[in-house]
């Protein structure tokens, strides 16, 4: 099969599409014929070397998480696919041709889901959720202040503490404030004017998914008792506020969690915007694209 292949850390360049070894089901697993992969942050990290402590890398690899195609193989013992359904999944070595994925990892993609969006919705979906559900520790009635909101996985943060019931404050660039509440923050501020972080009354919880001094900042407006649930590590003045749980978190595959918001994706409850599709084989250019920052996803079709 076609790869991209990793060799060494360094700068995108170093992300070669070449030949590489098919991969082989094992039991319990699924080997899927890949047509779309999502770019997420991770994957530059590991690239660079950026996040070698957390996740180090054995060389050659191939990167990548996220994935959405048609099961080709089954190993033994699997149960609930068959060769050609539709599926997507939070697994490894995704920027290839064909990739296997543990069958407990995998969903059957939605009907009426186009499988390229498919392929945005696993990583940032479960992080997402993951932090409003183990992270904040959101429920319903409370008020939360919400940090990236209109980013991929802050939009997935956003549907899953309004589907709980919890009011959000949003925290997001000056130019996403309209966009924010019409996606049902009740209000919403500029991270970067300090004035306007400092306005921001006491909350129940803060859902953190871009640390820095942002994050230092707002620790100080929950309540005592009250949870800070980021997706990036705790901010770097956790231990000044030994009256607030700090839960960092690290998502998790969970197929029901690929499938609701596939489906809320689907019949227009949530937005998931994507910028753009690139070919595989482009790769090293998407992750250089990617790594500038913006609104949407990036997705790689094989």
């Amino acid at each position: 099969m076609k790869a991209v292949i990793l060799h060494e850390y360094g700068p995108p360049s170093k992300l070669v599409y070449e030949d590489f070894d098919d991969p082989v089901p094992a039991s319990g697993e699924v080997l899927v014929r890949v047509h779309a992969v999502s770019l997420n942050p991770i994957d530059w990290k590991m690239r660079s070397g950026a996040a070698k402590d957390r996740f180090p890398v054995t060389f050659p690899a191939i990167l990548g998480r996220d994935v959405a195609g048609i099961v080709a193989k089954l190993g033994d013992g699997v149960e609930g696919f068959k060769v050609g359904d539709r599926v997507f999944a939070l697994s490894h070595s995704t920027y290839a041709e064909f990739c296997v994925v543990k069958a407990s990892d995998l969903a059957l993609i939605p009907e009426g889901l186009e499988m390229t969006t498919a392929g945005a919705v696993p990583l940032v979906s479960v992080t997402g959720d993951q932090l409003i559900r183990r992270g904040a520790k959101v429920q319903a009635g409370q008020t939360i202040i919400l940090t990236g909101a209109l980013g991929s996985v802050g939009r997935c943060a956003l549907f899953a503490a309004l589907e709980i019931g919890a009011k959000v404050i949003a925290g997001v660039r000056k130019q996403q404030i309209d966009e924010a509440k019409s996606l049902g923050a009740t209000a919403a501020f500029d991270t970067g004017d300090d004035k306007a972080i400092a306005s921001v009354g006491i909350v129940d919880a803060v859902a953190d998914t871009i640390n820095h001094d942002v994050a230092a900042k707002l620790i100080g407006k929950v309540k005592p008792g009250g949870n800070f649930g980021s997706v990036l590590g705790p901010p770097s003045n956790a231990a000044l506020h030994p009256t607030v749980q700090v839960n960092a978190i690290g998502a998790m595959p969970d197929p029901k969690t690929f499938v609701h918001y596939g489906e809320a994706i689907r019949d227009g409850k949530l937005k998931l915007p994507i910028d753009s599709l690139m070919p595989l084989s482009e790769a090293a250019a998407a992750q250089a694209l990617a790594e500038k920052g913006g609104g949407g996803k990036i997705i790689l079709t094989a």
